[in-house]
């Protein structure tokens, strides 16, 4: 027998919570796994306060509109991610990292990262 999802269900999930800060001051908080679900405040604390009222509200909205909930699901990112890439780069890679004193997966998380969080601001300057 499947059980009643509603809004105590979703509500009780643990989904992921990103919180950055924002180029006009204060930071936004988003749910990555409910699009649209985002907030703002003046400090990292108030945003993850208010990210729960948005989260609720996020859900019911979408459960009134009968509209599918992804649930998150932390088992399918393991952190591993096998890449090839140019011998070049690898190179570039791991000289940078070695410039830096940090090891190659470091170097490379972070480049990863900076390039994916300007990436997310960028689109969200878009949006009209």
């Amino acid at each position: 027998m499947d059980e009643k999802k509603d809004l105590a269900y979703y509500s009780a999930l643990p989904y992921e919570i990103s919180i950055v800060h924002s180029p006009e001051g204060g930071y936004v908080g988003t749910i990555p796994d409910l699009p649209g679900c985002i907030t703002q405040g003046d400090t990292q604390s108030e945003v993850l306060e208010m990210i729960e009222d948005a989260k609720v509200c996020w859900l019911e909205a979408a459960l009134d509109l009968g509209q599918s909930i992804d649930e998150p699901d932390f088992d399918k990112y393991n952190g591993r991610l096998k890449l090839r890439i140019p011998k070049s780069l690898h190179k570039k890679l791991a000289e940078g990292a070695k410039r830096e004193g940090v090891n190659l997966n470091q170097m490379v998380t972070y480049l990863i990262s900076s390039g994916l969080n300007e990436l997310l601001l960028k689109s969200d300057q878009t949006v009209d």
